[in-house]
């Protein structure tokens, strides 16, 4: 535990890490066939790390960002002594808990109450111990209806419930977290969320990986970007999240997708795009600029007083905002063959970040549904000028004095 005045010593030191994997293209399954073809299988070398160095300091929430493939999980193996470095070295001081993937560590033929004296056992707990945080570890999970039945019985969220349960309540020393926590539900994932906070406030060291900007930006002190094996950048967490973020937006446009669809029929959306301030189709939206949503609808029949409600999506699924024609009381008389609207916004709220549209319209009693299209549209924002961070921006000056 850190004491006032004193500095913080490196608890996990990554010292020129290097990991190597090898990928067969052509592998005998046999002896029989080695002597037979009286040839090597042919393989080459993969880096899945390479010459990595770091330290994480005592008490500090360290965050790890990067794409899928990238070497993020291979890395916390290796911290965790999973895996063993071909180059390099790892050290870790003090006792240490991971999550690393789900339900590892478990048995399925046995009952969640014995998976957790199990799970502890693996991570270096006595019996005695779980039995005084027995209670705790169960109350945490959620379980209590289901901490008996074998536990090949459990959803993948249950899984998790009862995985980070043992591992945030056995009190080590330095917590481990892989990406598994996006498998658990959002109260779920509120409650680690503030488990992880407490930990932090208690002087803990963790180490996280996570795909969830906002995450690394509240939690961490200091982040680092793994890419394709390399690190990239480290440093402050806003920084280091805001090169990545530019970085996966490259290249990028609006995509459309293949979502569930239904409805009548009788009136449908044809297509949508996303505008500029030019009013021409933008390949990305920037937070706080002005921007248009268009849609041509069409009919071949008269259909009288459409109602068109227009949804977006983070990527959590969460439901950002939702408007319709009639909640803005715009009156579309009617639709016969092809009609254009547009939702014109002087400035989009949206922050950084990845959104999914959905689209319907449906009668005037809102009971009819003649077209809904699921998360069709998947369009990306960047930064604006304001730099405002959240799930939106609120727009709006400050007055000083004023």
């Amino acid at each position: 535990m850190i004491t006032a005045g004193q500095p913080a010593e490196p608890v996990v030191r990554v010292s020129h890490l290097s990991k190597r994997f090898r990928l067969f293209h052509e592998r005998n399954q046999s002896l029989k066939q080695s002597l037979l073809q009286r040839k090597r299988s042919s393989y080459e070398d993969f880096w899945a790390l390479r010459n990595i160095s770091f330290d994480v300091l005592e008490g500090e929430t360290f965050g790890i960002i990067g794409h899928n493939g990238s070497g993020k999980s291979t890395l916390l193996k290796c911290l965790t002594k999973i895996l063993q470095p071909d180059e390099g070295a790892v050290s870790v001081n003090g006792s240490i808990s991971a999550l690393l993937e789900l339900g590892a560590g478990f048995h399925p033929e046995l009952s969640g109450r014995e998976n957790v004296y199990l799970n502890a056992a693996i991570l270096g707990v006595s019996r005695r111990q779980v039995a005084e945080r027995f209670d705790e570890i169960v109350e945490f999970s959620g379980l209590e209806q289901f901490i008996d039945t074998p536990v090949k019985n459990y959803s993948s969220g249950m899984f998790v419930r009862l995985g980070f349960a043992v591992a945030v309540n056995v009190d080590p020393d330095v917590l481990i977290i892989d990406e598994v926590l996006a498998v658990g539900d959002a109260d779920f994932q509120a409650k680690c969320g503030d488990k992880i906070a407490d930990f932090r406030d208690r002087g803990k060291t963790i180490v996280l990986v996570t795909h969830g900007m906002s995450d690394v930006v509240r939690l961490c002190r200091r982040a680092a970007w793994i890419d394709h094996g390399n690190l990239r950048m480290i440093g402050a967490p806003q920084d280091i999240t805001d090169a990545y973020m530019q970085t996966t937006h490259e290249g990028r446009s609006v995509q459309y997708l293949d979502g569930l669809r239904w409805g009548t029929g009788e009136v449908q959306v044809a297509s949508v795009e996303i505008l500029g301030a030019d009013g021409e189709p933008v390949d990305f939206a920037r937070s706080g600029a002005p921007h248009a949503i268009q849609l041509v609808l069409t009919a071949e029949q008269p259909v009288i007083a459409p109602e068109v409600i227009i949804s977006i999506f983070d990527q959590n699924a969460t439901l950002v905002s939702e408007v319709s024609t009639r909640t803005r009381d715009a009156f579309i008389d009617q639709v016969h063959g092809e009609r254009t609207i547009a939702f014109e916004l002087d400035t989009l709220p949206l922050t950084e970040g990845t959104y999914e549209m959905s689209c319907s319209i449906v009668d005037e009693s809102g009971q009819r549904e003649y077209d809904a299209r699921s998360r069709f549209v998947r369009f990306d924002v960047l930064k604006g000028e304001s730099g405002d961070e959240g799930l939106v921006t609120l727009g709006g000056t400050w007055n000083v004095d004023g």
